[in-house]
């Protein structure tokens, strides 16, 4: 996918006004390239950022050229959400990139729908190597293959695009279904925890009382002494 961009001149404070007339800044950088400031129309970057993510690359149009980049930085208004300000990271598509591909969990797990148990999703993303042009946009990940409580998938198990390497211990657990706690479950662990905190008051009272009691039986006795 193709993105257009500008180069402007506004620099610090002036690219409020750049943000007004619905542009954003950004930064094109990277190997062999000397930092530009550019612009980008928000909604054309809107459709961009949803389609390709941050690990898909996306070719730049700038001035008649391409840079193959990477969406590498995206800041937001905290109060808007409108875009603040954007990186643009060229790569080299002859050298393999370490990015964080994000899971897409599709599917029913017959364990939570049938056994009525918890999905527990331990991953968001999964950290792979390959080339800019074999990284996948997401990675699926089918929870339909749960049928029992108790049952995980592993990182093994994932279906990856030839030329993906995974850099993360293959046993680690992506996501699995755990046993629905019941009130009851509920209400020990609370009493529980409610009944430790009472000991120790009640302990905390016991060692005031067994001090007093030592301060009124020493008091007279060193009165004698005096």
């Amino acid at each position: 996918m193709e993105l257009q961009v500008q180069k402007r001149e506004q620099l610090g404070r002036g690219v409020k006004a750049l943000r007004g007339q619905g542009l954003v800044p950004a930064e094109l950088y990277g190997k062999g390239l000397a930092n530009m400031h550019v612009s980008v129309v928000a909604k054309e970057f809107k459709k961009v950022l949803k389609e390709a993510g941050e690990n898909t690359v996306v070719t730049v149009l700038l001035d008649g050229k391409k840079y193959p980049v990477l969406i590498h930085d995206v800041s937001y208004d905290p109060l808007t959400s409108d875009f603040q300000s954007v990186d643009l990271y060229q790569i080299r598509m002859d050298e393999k990139l370490k990015v964080g591909v994000p899971l897409e969990f599709i599917g029913v797990a017959p364990a939570v729908k049938e056994k009525n148990g918890v999905l527990v999703k331990a991953l968001q993303e999964l950290e792979v190597e390959a080339l800019p042009m074999d990284l996948p946009h997401d990675i699926k990940v089918d929870i339909s293959v749960i049928a029992e409580i108790g049952q995980s998938i592993y990182v093994k198990d994932l279906t990856l695009p030839s030329g993906v390497k995974v850099l993360v211990d293959p046993d680690m657990v992506v996501a699995t279904v755990t046993a629905k706690v019941t009130e009851e479950e509920e209400l020990a662990m609370q009493q529980a925890a409610t009944g430790g905190v009472e000991e120790v008051k009640v302990e905390t009272e016991e060692k005031k009382a067994e001090r007093a009691a030592e301060a009124t039986t020493e008091g007279p006795a060193a009165e004698a002494q005096k």
